[in-house]
């Protein structure tokens, strides 16, 4: 039997950073100073900074990881992202991922997020520019592992399809919307041409992670840099990949049952 530790890969999971948030979405926003310190965190553990895309590909068989990685990943496409979010990554030499929901950015199209200041799609590719990879958060952001086969295709297929006209070229990764997914899900992202997908979980990743289901560690406004250097350090969480919990099954059934009620519902 082996003795090689399994590689932990801490995979955060930013939303807004930003001082005054939307009420519902300051549980998951960083304020400025806080995320500088973070991040100088990250940088001072001596991990090397990569993409979803790398990581990706190292669980596909295609690519190495360097010994000790580290994966930042932004999802919805707040005000702040292609501006002083962007800054502060880019003059640490932090590649990221951001994830867009395309009709929270895309002017005359709606989504289920709430109310928010949010970037526009036009700015997409000031991300890359800033060394951001760009993936796709669906297009309106409900509760996938609720939706019908139709609906689902849909906001998998639409969201990739606009956000590769506005950037020019193929657009291979995906976030569940709060994580959620299932077998169905995670299907219906393959067949929609995604090469990963990211999912919540809380945990940290490893170099043996699923590719359509790699956890996260998600930033709530009470974290402090004690808890991003413990993630460093490869601590903190459990490791991924395990099963689903019977707590998180259940919830599932529940919220496909509410959905049958209700119609698509946010996923937050």
């Amino acid at each position: 039997m082996s003795t090689t530790p399994r590689l932990r890969v801490p995979v955060l999971l930013y939303h807004a950073v930003m001082e005054d948030p939307p009420e519902w979405i300051a549980e998951f926003t960083v304020g400025t100073k806080e995320f500088g310190a973070q991040l100088d965190a990250i940088v001072a553990s001596g991990r090397t900074p990569v993409t979803i895309g790398a990581l990706s590909d190292h669980l596909a068989g295609r690519g190495e990881l360097p010994p000790r990685p580290v994966v930042l990943t932004f999802d919805d496409g707040f005000a702040d992202l292609p501006g002083p979010t962007a800054e502060a990554l880019a003059s640490r030499a932090l590649p990221a991922t951001a994830y867009l929901t395309t009709g929270a950015i895309t002017p005359g199209v709606r989504s289920l997020l709430p109310p928010a200041p949010m970037m526009t799609l036009a700015q997409a590719p000031l991300l890359e520019r800033y060394g951001l990879e760009v993936g796709a958060h669906t297009v309106t952001h409900p509760q996938l592992d609720t939706l019908d086969p139709q609906r689902l295709r849909h906001e998998l297929r639409h969201a990739k399809a606009v956000l590769e006209d506005t950037l020019g070229h193929e657009v291979r990764h995906l976030a569940y919307p709060h994580g959620y997914n299932s077998r169905a899900v995670r299907r219906a992202a393959r067949a929609a041409g995604y090469e990963s997908a990211v999912a919540v979980r809380h945990a940290l990743s490893s170099g043996t992670d699923e590719a359509y289901r790699i956890a996260r560690l998600i930033l709530r406004r009470g974290h402090t840099v004690a808890d991003v250097e413990a993630w460093m350090e490869g601590e903190g969480a459990r490791v991924a990949p395990y099963p689903d919990s019977l707590p998180t099954m259940g919830w599932r059934l529940y919220r496909r049952t509410r959905a049958v009620v209700r119609g698509p519902e946010f996923a937050g």
